[in-house]
């Protein structure tokens, strides 16, 4: 099958991206949600077995990375797992899907924009979170190309921030290695509960998998990039929640609002403080970017089958993007920047993300040797850890997820039997 002719063709999408784009505009999404925002909740839940968590979170994630590759490479095209259980399981697991993706994420990039506002003016947060919204949303306009060189500068600025708190940190007089040891504060509760929220900043590398019709080569850039993008950001999680957890130990940890902030000063160097805080809001403004991107491309696909306004549909002619697509979801999110709440935004995007990859397992179980499949091992932990997962998140999260998409399968009946009903 000719995938460029079909990118390139009427009403398609340009292949512009390679590996490096790909990686890139993952490490974007993933390292901005992650370390700024999900770290001190996690923290909370979880204690001294924070590290523990993490690792739950990774082999989760790599379950889901490894099934979305597998995947990616026999459909690339855009919507992610949207296409995929489509077409392995049926028109209406697709559709939860993508309604999971569309939603959730949705929230997410609402948490991202409160997050660049809340570290940029204090106070003024949602009025600073409105034209990020805005300002990003003209960038994805303009073209994925652009996008993706803004992530890589994103990306290069935060990991160096990164690394001079670390670095600060361990170095420090004031960090202590049995801090970071799991003590008897830890229980499996809470660590569960602490692994699903950092699977939250885990899920970048949807945004890969949802780009499949604009990257060059997928079948081959799409199962590289995956594994490198959370291959890094493990290892920088790691490196920094240990840093923080010596400095800070569980209990400051738990209770710092931006634990960041709190490790750079607990080292003795007061000098980084201004320096994290331009970090955490670049580090946001990523993960907002590239959290666009991937929703705007989902909306996209669904639109393409009717399961949303078909006008979303639409390829600019100049920029090869879904313009119409990017101005709606960036239109949603600015309205829900000035109204929600970020903690209850997280737990909300959380649940619809687990569900998504739920679904990207499942398919990727229906695959032959013949076409990819993974080992069973794989996508059978992955469905498990998804559902375990997002059912251990905070008590509002579960519910309020859960009725979205109870809500979403409903919409799929009720058009269903419209059309059913409807004269040929």
């Amino acid at each position: 099958m000719n995938t460029v002719g079909v990118a390139e063709g009427a009403g398609g999408m340009r292949r512009r991206l390679g590996v490096l784009d790909a990686v890139v505009i993952g490490l974007g999404s993933m390292i901005g949600a992650g370390i700024f925002v999900a770290l001190g909740p996690a923290a909370e839940a979880a204690g001294s077995g924070l590290l523990l968590a993490l690792a739950l979170a990774a082999v989760v994630a790599y379950c889901n990375a490894t099934s979305s590759a597998r995947l990616a490479a026999r459909y690339p095209r855009s919507g992610g797992t949207y296409v995929y259980g489509r077409e392995r399981l049926g028109d209406f697991w697709g559709y939860v899907a993508g309604w999971a993706f569309v939603v959730g994420k949705t929230a997410s990039c609402a948490a991202m924009a409160l997050t660049v506002g809340a570290y940029l003016w204090p106070g003024q947060e949602r009025a600073v979170a409105v034209a990020a919204v805005v300002a990003l949303t003209a960038v994805n306009y303009a073209g994925v190309q652009k996008s993706a060189r803004l992530t890589r500068v994103i990306v290069a600025v935060v990991l160096a921030v990164l690394a001079a708190v670390t670095i600060a940190a361990l170095t420090s007089s004031g960090a202590e290695a049995g801090r970071v040891r799991i003590g008897s504060d830890a229980d499996a509760g809470g660590v569960i509960r602490s692994a699903g929220l950092l699977f939250f900043a885990f899920a970048g590398y949807a945004r890969i998998a949802t780009l499949g019709e604009e990257v060059r080569d997928p079948a081959r850039t799409i199962p590289r990039a995956i594994p490198i993008a959370l291959g890094i950001t493990l290892a920088v999680y790691a490196l920094v929640a240990g840093a923080a957890l010596a400095v800070l130990g569980p209990g400051g940890l738990a209770d710092a609002t931006a634990p960041l902030t709190d490790a750079a000063r607990a080292s003795g160097a007061g000098w980084l403080v201004p320096v994290v805080r331009v970090g955490a809001a670049v580090a946001a403004l990523g993960s907002l970017l590239a959290l666009i991107l991937g929703v705007s491309r989902t909306t996209l696909a669904m639109a393409r089958d009717h399961h949303l306004p078909h006008a979303l549909a639409a390829v600019h002619p100049r920029f090869g993007v879904p313009h119409r697509a990017e101005l709606a979801v960036g239109a949603l999110v600015a309205v829900l920047a000035a109204t929600t709440d970020v903690r209850g935004a997280i737990g909300f995007s959380s649940f619809g993300v687990l569900a998504y990859y739920a679904v990207a397992n499942a398919s990727a179980l229906t695959l032959t040797p013949g076409e990819g499949r993974p080992n069973r091992l794989v996508p059978v932990i992955g469905l498990t850890g998804c559902v375990v997962l997002a059912f251990a998140l905070p008590l509002s999260a579960v519910i309020s997820g859960a009725a979205v998409l109870v809500l979403g399968a409903a919409v799929f009946g009720l058009r269903k039997a419209a059309v059913s009903r409807s004269p040929r």
